[in-house]
């Protein structure tokens, strides 16, 4: 039996490319343990997903993650390894590519960095988002990790010393070692560069959930597909990304008739309110705006035109990261409070940052995607206290504007509240 190993960055990432083997059938598995013993994946596993979380580490300690589960991996009997990246290339991209080509003592590691559906491509070497060069984007401006260039090749050798080879669609230059990055500008080209390549040219490739795709058809990993579930018709989104594309997409519900809220400074960051009457009253009023049908945000930016977060921090000595981590993890914990609290609706989560800390508030190892509702937004099951919840996945750069509406009326929530009005 074919057996792939996924090697994401980010929980989000993770779940986007392993939904394109859930769909086909190939029976897929998401982990979120980076030292996870690949001895005990279960023999009916076919696509193994390991959120690596090495998105936010130094190179050297990412390289050393990617390595490692390369290696064990392999010695396991996986014969297939995929290092996804960022479609918007951030992270410790040319150190984990590296890990990859070394652990394996491959000649060549193909890299097709582009997802054409969501309009991020490469050309000529270079990336773009939206037609704009990535690091001109809004990830060049991302608060945690910036895109500084948008030349893969540059982006590459800032974290490796492995040669560059540029290729079009297609094209193979199985005597040129190193990193192989491809041109894409559409699905064809894609898949047009797998068919070159062959099975054989597959077991060493990175990309995102756009070659992923590819790589579930070309590999033939298939099965019965999962049965759609009955879903909640309640959207409770809980928001940890600071991207603008999430922040319009929040800006779009509210007009749309969602209910939002902003966590305070306070809220978010101050270790001891959890413990505080202020909060159990924070969550009954939110139990009670969320529940019964209806569209509800919790949202950790600050109201526009306010820096509150930026204040407080400065007041109490706080970094970016001490933000990053802090704010993931208390809205994790908010969700499950509220879950355990009765909440019955369909969740969104923003961020993967977000995800992993409400996965871990949970107590929810192991995931298993179930289907892409819209492009970049997936569906995924996970178990709490014996009952099954549904929840639905994006990175924070991710879709159209109108998406929360659009996943809203898919579910038919709010439907009951917009006929009384």
């Amino acid at each position: 039996m074919t057996r792939l190993l996924i090697i994401a960055d980010d929980f989000t990432g993770a779940l986007d490319t392993g939904v394109q083997f859930a769909a086909r059938g190939a029976r897929t598995c998401v982990v979120t343990e980076p030292a996870y013993d690949f001895s005990q994946a279960g023999a009916d596993i076919q696509v193994l997903v390991l959120d690596a979380e090495t998105r936010h580490l130094c190179p050297e300690a990412a390289y050393q993650t990617v390595f490692r589960a390369v290696r064990e991996a392999l010695a396991a009997g996986f014969r297939y390894v995929y290092k996804k990246t960022d479609s918007a290339l951030r992270g410790n991209v040319g150190a984990e590519l590296t890990a990859a080509l070394e652990a394996t003592g491959a000649e060549r590691l193909v890299f097709l960095p582009a997802l054409p559906k969501m309009n991020r491509v490469t050309r000529g070497g270079v990336h773009y988002i939206d037609g704009v060069p990535v690091a001109e984007s809004v990830f060049g401006k991302d608060p945690f990790e910036p895109v500084p260039a948008s030349s893969v090749a540059e982006i590459l050798a800032a974290q490796s010393e492995a040669p560059v080879v540029l290729l079009r669609p297609g094209e193979t230059a199985k005597s040129r070692p190193g990193i192989q990055v491809y041109d894409a500008e559409t699905e064809e080209d894609l898949r047009q560069t797998g068919r070159a390549l062959g099975r054989e040219g597959l077991t060493l490739c990175a990309g995102c959930a756009g070659f992923a795709a590819v790589l579930a058809e070309l590999l033939e990993l298939e099965g019965v597909p999962p049965e759609p579930p009955a879903l909640v018709p309640s959207l409770f989104a809980a928001c940890g990304s600071v991207n603008p594309v999430t922040l319009r997409q929040m800006e779009e519900a509210e007009k749309a008739g969602f209910s939002r809220v902003h966590l305070t400074p306070v809220q978010k960051l101050e270790p001891s309110w959890p413990e505080t009457e202020d909060c159990a009253a924070a969550v009954s009023s939110w139990l009670e705006a969320a529940g019964g049908g209806k569209r509800f945000i919790l949202d950790v930016n600050d109201p526009p035109g306010r820096d509150d977060t930026a204040a407080y921090a400065r007041e109490h000595g706080l970094t970016t990261e001490d933000l990053r981590v802090r704010i993931s993890s208390r809205l994790g914990q908010l969700v499950r409070r509220l879950l355990d609290g009765g909440l019955e609706a369909t969740l969104l989560c923003t961020g993967g940052d977000t995800l992993l800390a409400l996965t871990q508030a949970v107590g929810a190892a192991e995931l298993l995607p179930v289907r892409e509702l819209e492009a970049g937004a997936v569906l995924t099951d996970f178990v709490y206290h014996g009952k099954p919840y549904h929840i639905i996945s994006k990175s924070g750069g991710f879709g159209e504007p109108g998406l929360f509406v659009k996943l809203a009326q898919s579910l038919g929530a709010g439907e009951q509240e917009d006929a009384e009005c």
